[in-house]
């Protein structure tokens, strides 16, 4: 009886020893799950990218947690059969505690690896504005110049070459690229010629009877300063708003003979010597369509036109001109860097706004344009744009009544070389101009969105020059329509314009501008096509 009781005891007392022992161990610093920070040892991750809570703050991204003694372990053991160390941990084992041994990867499995997918793919068709973003890249509010996220002039994104004379994407422009840059981009050096690679199968293109393209860059007017001193900009422009008074013309030689980049640099650089905001003080200086066209100089290029859309479908009625100018000239790169732009300082789809403020045929005009889908291959196929001349011919001339929807799908998908094609078969098969065709099958707002794009594809320096004397001629201005052109080709085409507004009418656009304005406004708009 005393031995049995003595035992019972014993075993009592050892047990007790080996649980405090245990619970010691358990509790001992660095032991996986001992809430301590501090002495080196990292602070404690929530949750791994698999969302399970990772006890051994392993620094790898893994999709499941990391069990000492593992192939993913720093510590795994080492020997015959146990796997080679993959996943180091970020936290040291105290020196002289016993590592648990835990059950070993299987040898040849291979650990989760993280996929990255782009958001967009490269676009093969170059940007007609430097001031766009590079495909790939979300654009980011920049509310400029309240904040400095712009970049030094880059040479804008590359990307292959665009079509014809001027079709607003390729020519050297005015845009800021790199960090958050605001608009497509334009001032890459293209080839006088390209030939695209094999065209897109996606639009019926046929790669063995295709024939390259030729493309001509646009010529602008106004081109980088150089030398380029922001700071000393900024100054000038501090002197010419500081005390009583403004002096225009001193804000006309700064602002008007920089681009829009270098404009963006002098108001970073100008809130950075007297923290005050170059727009919000050219505001309060200035008034009238002078302002109007300063301020317009001032704002990055896609925030430029999404304000432009926005105001144009806002408020009483809609501006059609305008969302025909903009929507039907602008590459696929420029309409998603645009829409980005929308979508970010309106908090709204610029596809459902464009819904619900148009109708019928135009509504769907839009809609296709605003995707930003057209194909941009520079090879021409020749037997394609037979076929599709046909097509036209069928849906509209040869019928009673009209097949919109085939206009609008060849219109809106094919690029700008294949439509020069097809308006070549076209004539060559029923005798007369496409346009002609257009007139006589379409009316109101569809009928001026196909003609625009026609005109767009033929000889966009033309459709601009168009639009410019439309604005000026007759009674009074249309000043908005005139400070838009001017503001965003300046930088792109606007030599091309002026030559095509000379043969068109026979005077020149300075001797328009002369006359139908007046000012300061007049001086700043004569200094940004001259």
């Amino acid at each position: 009886m005393h031995v049995s009781l003595a035992l019972v005891t014993w075993c009592d007392v050892g047990l007790g020893n080996i649980l405090t022992c245990w619970s010691w161990k358990m509790s001992y610093p660095g032991y996986p799950g001992y809430p301590q920070a501090g002495s080196g040892f990292p602070p404690y991750q929530q949750a791994s990218p698999g969302g399970y809570p990772n006890p051994y703050h392993a620094t790898a991204e893994l999709s499941y947690p990391v069990h000492p003694g593992s192939a993913g372990s720093q510590y795994a053991p080492s020997g015959p059969g146990y796997p080679p160390p993959s996943c180091p941990m970020s936290m040291p084992m105290p020196q002289g505690m016993p590592m648990p041994q835990g059950m070993p990867m299987p040898q040849g499995m291979p650990m989760p690896q993280p996929t990255t997918t782009s958001n967009y793919s490269s676009a093969p068709y170059p940007s007609g504005n430097t001031a766009f973003a590079p495909p790939g890249q979300s654009f980011t509010q920049q509310n400029y110049p309240n904040n400095s996220s712009y970049n030094q002039p880059s040479t804008y994104p590359a990307q292959p070459v665009p079509s014809q004379s001027a079709p607003y994407p390729s020519q050297s422009g005015p845009y800021p690229s790199g960090r958050i840059s605001p608009y497509p981009q334009h001032s890459q050096s293209h080839a006088n010629t390209y030939s695209s690679p094999a065209s897109n199968p996606t639009h019926g293109y046929s790669a063995m009877q295709s024939s390259p393209a030729v493309y001509t860059k646009g010529t602008p007017t106004l081109r980088p300063a150089q030398p380029f001193d922001p700071r000393n900009d900024a100054e000038v422009l501090r002197k010419a708003m500081k005390g009583f008074g403004t002096d225009e013309k001193a804000i006309i030689n700064v602002l008007c003979y920089r681009t829009n980049i270098q404009r963006l640099d002098i108001a970073r650089e100008f809130k950075t010597l007297y923290g005050k905001d170059l727009i919000s003080d050219l505001k309060s200086e200035l008034s009238g369509r002078f302002e109007d066209l300063i301020i317009s100089l001032m704002t990055p290029i896609p925030q430029f036109y999404a304000k432009e859309i926005h105001d144009a479908i806002c408020g009483l009625g809609t501006d059609e001109e305008c969302l025909i100018e903009v929507l039907c000239t602008l590459s696929n790169h420029e309409i998603l860097t645009v829409r980005q732009a929308y979508e970010f300082m309106y908090r709204t789809s610029l596809e459902q706004d464009l819904a619900s403020d148009t109708s019928g045929h135009f509504k769907r005009l839009m809609r296709s344009l605003c995707v930003g889908n057209r194909d941009e291959n520079y090879s021409v196929d020749q037997a394609a744009a037979a076929r599709d001349a046909q097509a036209l011919l069928r849906a509209g001339e040869l019928r009673f009544g009209t097949d919109e929807s085939t206009f609008n799908a060849i219109l809106c998908s094919r690029s700008y070389p294949q439509l020069r094609q097809i308006f070549i078969e076209y004539e060559r098969i029923t005798g007369h101009d496409f346009e002609k065709a257009v007139k006589n099958e379409f009316s109101g707002d569809i009928e001026a969105g196909l003609l625009a794009i026609v005109k767009s594809v033929r000889n966009k320096a033309g459709f601009f020059a168009e639009r410019l004397h439309d604005a000026m001629a007759g009674l009074g201005t249309k000043d908005r329509t005139l400070i838009r052109i001017t503001a965003t080709r300046c930088e792109v085409d606007m030599a091309d314009i002026k030559q095509s507004f000379q043969e068109r009418y026979g005077k020149t656009l300075e001797s328009f501008i002369s006359g139908d304005t007046s000012g300061d406004y007049k001086k700043a708009l004569l200094a940004l096509v001259s």
